[in-house]
């Protein structure tokens, strides 16, 4: 049963069934390109998304026959943001695509063409599962235009030789590749991708949710850290999660020789 089920500025779905909200792209007459409308509806799902205390599972998905097209560079509003008066762009994190911090567990559940800001948006996932149907690729250098910030998340993500590859010549790849690469975990028959994200997002909720999001946590900012400055924080981070009743949950459970019943607190 489906507990939440919101459109957000017309473009973007936000549903949620138990603990696992889905983010969907919905605008298929576009192949779902972002127009400025749109970046408004993501921003507010993942918003939505962060700050919803049942939600600690997150699958992201496109409607129709594509994932995500990328910019609509048809569209009257910028998707990257409107600068009056200013030649350049100004360096702000201002969506999950270009890095909000969300520590809880994410599925990119690619259906279909992933291209430019979706291909970015899904390097931020934690999870790529993808349709045998899908295809991945930045074509913003056959424009004339730099791909940045999946200049800056691939190469980390797949290694150097297959990002240049991606960014330098602006041809996408098949699933099958991208599972190659280590882009994508998994790819399935395009008509199992629901079932197999779903059977994923199960697996994720066996852990406990606040435990979760200290590991992804510490793993994120750590590499950016001094190896004793990310001890300490990590340690620090242990604590904070041991003293929560998940904690007390788990050891309990551990004893009685049942599965944990996790609160999220």
């Amino acid at each position: 049963m489906v507990d939440v089920d919101e459109r957000l500025h017309d473009r973007v779905r936000y549903a949620r069934t138990g603990h696992v909200a889905t983010i969907t792209y919905d605008r298929p007459d576009k192949l779902n390109a972002i127009d400025g409308a749109m970046r408004d509806g993501l921003n507010a799902a993942f918003s939505r998304f962060s700050a919803d205390d049942e939600a600690w599972v997150g699958v992201v998905t496109g409607a129709g026959r594509a994932f995500c097209a990328g910019a609509d560079f048809g569209s009257e509003r910028n998707p990257a943001g409107e600068f009056p008066g200013s030649f350049w762009e100004r360096p702000t994190v201002n969506s999950f695509e270009s890095g909000w911090e969300i520590h809880k567990p994410v599925i990119a559940a690619v259906n279909g063409l992933c291209l430019g800001y979706g291909l970015t948006l899904v390097t931020w996932c934690d999870f790529v599962i993808a349709s045998d149907r899908a295809t991945f690729g930045y074509p913003e250098v056959k424009l004339g235009v730099p791909t940045i910030v999946g200049a800056l998340r691939l190469p980390g993500r797949v290694g150097w030789q297959p990002a240049m590859e991606l960014l330098l010549t602006g041809e996408t790849i098949s699933a099958a590749r991208a599972k190659e690469i280590g882009l994508a975990l998994q790819v399935v028959p395009h008509e199992e991708l629901d079932s197999a994200v779903d059977a994923f997002a199960q697996r994720l909720l066996a852990g406990a949710p606040l435990a979760q999001r200290a590991i992804k946590e510490v793993a994120r900012r750590g590499p950016e850290m001094s190896q004793t400055d990310a001890i300490r924080f990590g340690e620090t981070m242990r604590r904070v999660a041991g003293a929560t009743e998940d904690a007390t949950e788990g050891g309990l459970a551990a004893r009685e020789k049942r599965p944990p019943r996790w609160q999220g607190r």
